[in-house]
């Protein structure tokens, strides 16, 4: 959860202090937003937790293509890999 007391900050003051909000990042796990103008610029995080939100993006990702899977089966948009690999091999000129 963002704490708008902690996690704004302008970019001068991110860069003035960085070893700080490098401690802060590791220490507390959540991002800090960085302004320029009074307006959101980017978002810095801590190395461990942005790997996380790959891990579980990756995961979604993931289990999005076997609930399409599993969707098209049920309503029968499939094929044997038989037929799909001969058409395959057919429209890349692939031999046999």
């Amino acid at each position: 959860m963002l704490d708008i007391t902690r996690d704004i900050q302008s970019l001068t003051t991110f860069r003035r202090r960085s070893g700080e909000f490098l401690k802060q990042l590791k220490k507390s796990k959540r991002p800090v937003v960085l302004t320029v103008k009074g307006k959101a610029a980017a978002i810095v995080q801590d190395a461990a937790a942005y790997q996380r939100l790959l891990d579980i993006a990756a995961q979604a990702d993931a289990n999005e293509g076997i609930r399409q899977g599993l969707a098209d089966a049920k309503e029968g948009r499939v094929r044997p890999a038989r037929e799909f690999f001969a058409e395959f091999e057919s429209r890349h000129d692939i031999p046999r």
